[in-house]
């Protein structure tokens, strides 16, 4: 098989998405070659037009197209509340549970110090400036229960309450439909920790 250098830079740059190895970058570019040369077109003008038309909100610093997006926009939304998230799909899984009606403020990422990121790198002093507004009541932290994202929660929640606002953090425990038999034991702690 003849390897060009088209096909090659295909491969690669498919290879940066999360999860895709050589193979799987391989199959998806002999797929769109041989198979979907439409949807290859398709592809490319879709990601050239992101890459070109999609910024950071200046309000939440989630991604739209527009200086600030259509949740910080849209009046209807509880100023008093700002959820904090690590990445705009988080605020979209939390947009789809259609349970909360507050604004956001997306981090975009995490503090890891093994990594080198650190509360400057996710825009803490932005967050405070945000929170601090006179408007937010409530700050609500919605980052991942992983090592980091508990780590940044922490320390957002430390910079926030020097500052006298209102802090929480999203519940955890037992997820609903599950059995006791099968969940772990972490998650079991945490359920009797965090009792109501």
């Amino acid at each position: 098989m003849a390897d060009t250098s088209a096909l090659n830079a295909l491969i690669q740059g498919l290879r940066r998405l999360p999860g895709v190895g050589v193979k799987s970058a391989s199959r998806m570019a002999f797929h769109l070659l041989q198979h979907d040369r439409e949807g290859a077109q398709m592809l490319a003008q879709a990601l050239m037009q992101a890459a070109g038309n999609v910024k950071h909100c200046a309000l939440c610093h989630t991604f739209t197209e527009a200086d600030i997006c259509d949740t910080c926009q849209d009046e209807s939304r509880d100023a008093s509340k700002l959820c904090v998230v690590e990445n705009p799909a988080d605020q979209s899984a939390v947009e789809r549970t259609a349970a909360y009606k507050g604004l956001y403020f997306v981090l975009m990422g995490k503090i890891s110090p093994l990594d080198g990121v650190g509360p400057k790198d996710i825009g803490l002093q932005k967050l405070i400036d945000r929170a601090s507004n006179g408007l937010v009541q409530e700050v609500i932290l919605a980052t991942n229960f992983t090592a980091e994202g508990e780590a940044t929660a922490h320390v957002i929640s430390v910079a926030l309450k020097a500052r006298g606002l209102q802090v929480t953090r999203l519940a955890r425990g037992v997820p609903v439909g599950s059995e006791l038999e099968y969940v772990d034991l972490g998650t079991i702690a945490h359920a009797f920790v965090d009792r109501r």
